[in-house]
């Protein structure tokens, strides 16, 4: 992936392609930055918490420093993803069906849109909730190989790998700040204080 390798690989010569495109001549075509790259840089601009993990140790390592930082390690979390209570079994997670009793909304998405740094979700991590009705504070796991260009892109993808059951209750989450944060421009939007976890596979 473009932008991890520029953060943690060798550092390569610059080309035509690295030139900013405010310095590019008149004609030349704008470079469109990697998918990576793009998700990245709209993501943080939305608000969210971005925590990159070369492995699943540094996954465990960051989930425990945000279980930290919130004081939740004795506290409830709302969790539909079942496969999440074996991946994080070492914290010994007290999970809860009801959202009245939990402090966070563990989860994981079906793809992560490069075009404008969302999150797409469906029934399978959400069931038929509303995300207004969800905790306010999020913490999502994703691998980078569920990077999209764009919602229609992501859209096939949750179409043909459930050929069978398509999943319902397909949104998007898409500002991620808390309700102190708000402003007219993301009022009426359910707003969430949202922390990812993403694992490097490819």
């Amino acid at each position: 992936m473009s932008l991890f390798r520029k953060l943690f690989g060798k550092k390569s010569d610059q080309s035509e392609e690295q030139i900013p495109n405010q310095e590019r001549g008149k004609y030349m075509p704008e470079v469109k930055l990697p998918a990576d790259e793009r998700f990245t840089i709209n993501f943080k601009a939305n608000g969210g918490k971005f925590l990159y993990c070369e492995n699943m140790e540094e996954v465990k390592d960051s989930f425990n420093s945000i279980l930290d930082e919130n004081q939740w390690h004795n506290d409830k979390v709302f969790m539909i993803d079942e496969r999440l209570s074996s991946l994080f079994k070492d914290f010994n997670l007290n999970s809860t069906k009801k959202i009245s009793e939990s402090s966070y909304f563990l989860s994981t998405c079906e793809y992560l849109i490069s075009d404008d740094g969302s999150l797409l979700i469906s029934s399978n991590q959400i069931a038929e909730k509303k995300l207004k009705e969800l905790p306010d504070h999020f913490i999502i796991y994703a691998t980078t190989s569920q990077f999209v260009e764009n919602i229609g892109e992501g859209l096939k993808g949750i179409k043909s790998k459930s050929k069978t059951s398509i999943p319902t209750n397909i949104t998007t989450i898409k500002h991620f700040k808390t309700a102190e944060d708000k402003d007219f421009l993301t009022y009426g939007s359910s707003a969430k204080n949202l922390y990812l976890l993403l694992l490097e596979d490819l």
